[in-house]
């Protein structure tokens, strides 16, 4: 039997990681894709393996338009690959709605375009019964000036996400996830996520964990695609 890979892009650190060591708790092989978190990115794969499947690791700058294709081809010359989450992302701290937007064409292109390419060139090589995952951000359905490219970015992600899982039908499923509180902001210390909890309906944080599980969720259903499913606690109802 075959055994089905998954491409995680920023699947070094952060939710990427969860979501790889959930997968391959679930007999996944792993195509591990990191930009500059190289020593994350082997500690991740000797987790991976602990799990008994097959990891591989691919670098690439995914800002780079031509870099993405690239990817999508290295990972199916080498694996049946056929879930892509797309986690990579870029999160500028100064990023207001009346600054300079400095980090306009490094957000935007890594946020937004680079899923677009990835998913351009995964479908044409996925088999049937294939799956996208986005990685949202909840945030993005309550105005605000902060972080405005990241906002912008994600906003249209998720629009993306529904029109591609319109246009991919019936042989690519396409969902997303929009996380609230899952792990500390960069920069921000375990304290200040704690007190997040305050805003939280539920009274408490979320953690990686739930993010692997939703994945797991989301890649094991045949009818269900162009959701977003928000796991935030209830915080951005």
């Amino acid at each position: 039997m075959v055994r089905k890979t998954a491409l995680i892009t920023g699947g070094a650190i952060r939710v990427g990681r969860a979501v790889a060591l959930a997968l391959a708790e679930q007999g996944y092989d792993i195509a591990l894709h990191y930009n500059h978190s190289s020593k994350e990115a082997v500690q991740t794969v000797e987790d991976i393996k602990k799990f008994g499947v097959g990891v591989k690791l691919y670098q690439a700058n995914l800002s780079l338009p031509e870099q993405c294709r690239e990817l999508i081809e290295r990972v199916f010359a080498d694996n049946h690959l056929s879930i892509l989450v797309n986690s990579a992302a870029i999160f500028p701290q100064e990023d207001s709605i009346l600054g300079n937007l400095g980090d306009w064409d490094s957000v935007m292109g890594l946020n937004l375009r680079a899923p677009l390419l990835l998913a351009q060139a995964f479908v044409d090589h996925a088999p049937i019964a294939s799956h996208i995952i986005n990685i949202l951000d909840a945030r993005t359905n309550q105005p605000g000036g902060d972080h405005l490219v990241y906002r912008l970015s994600k906003s249209g992600l998720w629009h993306l996400t529904e029109s591609l899982a319109r246009e991919l039908a019936p042989n690519v499923q396409v969902n997303g996830l929009a996380l609230g509180a899952i792990l500390p902001p960069p920069g921000a210390d375990q304290d200040h996520f704690e007190r997040m909890a305050e805003q939280i309906p539920l009274a408490r944080t979320g953690s990686p964990k739930a993010v692997g599980d939703a994945v797991n969720f989301l890649v094991g259903q045949d009818f269900i695609t162009g959701t977003v499913l928000p796991i935030d606690g209830g915080e951005f109802l």
